[in-house]
């Protein structure tokens, strides 16, 4: 089989704990593309928060972002295609995360806003201020989420974190039975919650078929369970050696961790 597409998510994945991608999936990656193997990312993220990893990777295809509520145009700044949440969903989400004592992070248009800061964003705005200013993600405190969610165009979704992770299971069943909305698990103690049909493997479907593309051709890599679906979707599958048990399990082949070469060593077995 000829891969035709590198599908890439970036957490836990091409990115170190650190945010640095490794020199070795640089120069595969490089190699890939200059074959004419198209690379594409595929992340919970934010568009505005791919910056640094999509410059160093010199792409020029469209990233699918906030596991696939939309696909953005890196170079037109724009977005082709997308569903997300209603305003009124929104509101209700806000409810249910005042009822559990859980704060949220907002992610709408160009920006990611919160109302309490917590761990989560105040590390990722450290980390922010460590990038050149052209390349440090939008985020935007403001006095009501629930005022916000009626004043921005589009609600992507909302990131969540919980220490009490038992707390926050019960928080997302009560989502996905009162709310009908969909919750993701990003990270260990992190839940994703956008709008239902939503999914990093439809979204990239929707992209390959428009390109002439079978997910046959796809070559994928992924770390969490927001990846399944396009892992277990593409040609190859491929889990990262730091992933939970359930996720190796599903995936076609296990590799190294996020902090070895692996990425770069099955390019060169399986496109290169």
């Amino acid at each position: 089989m000829r891969y035709r597409v590198i599908a890439l998510d970036l957490d836990g994945t091409l990115l170190t704990p650190q945010k640095t991608i490794l020199p070795e999936s640089l120069t595969a990656l490089k190699q890939a593309r200059a074959a004419g193997c198209q690379v594409l990312i595929v992340t919970g993220r934010h568009h505005v928060a791919i910056h640094p990893f999509y410059q160093a990777l010199e792409l020029d295809t469209p990233a699918i972002c906030c596991n696939g509520t939309y696909l953005y145009d890196y170079q037109a700044k724009k977005v082709l295609k997308s569903d997300p949440m209603r305003p009124e969903q929104a509101t209700r989400v806000i409810d249910l995360l005042e009822e559990y004592h859980i704060p949220g992070l907002m992610y709408v248009d160009d920006a990611m806003i919160y109302q309490h800061p917590t761990g989560h964003v105040v590390r990722t705005e450290k980390w922010a201020q460590s990038l050149p200013e052209a390349q440090r993600p939008v985020f935007r405190q403001v006095p009501s989420l629930r005022d916000a969610a009626h004043q921005v165009d589009a609600i992507w979704k909302f990131a969540l974190t919980d220490e009490n992770l038992d707390h926050l299971r019960d928080f997302t069943r009560q989502v996905e039975q009162q709310l009908g909305l969909e919750c993701e698990w990003s990270w260990h103690d992190q839940v994703d919650v956008a709008q239902q049909g939503n999914s990093k493997g439809k979204r990239l479907a929707e992209w390959a078929a428009s390109q002439g593309i079978a997910m046959e051709e796809i070559i994928a890599f992924g770390d969490n369970f927001n990846d399944l679906s396009m892992l277990e979707n593409v040609g190859l599958g491929i889990a990262m050696g730091n992933a939970d048990e359930a996720i190796r399990a599903r995936a076609d082949l296990v590799i190294g961790s996020n902090l070895e070469p692996g990425i770069a060593a099955a390019l060169y077995q399986h496109v290169l």
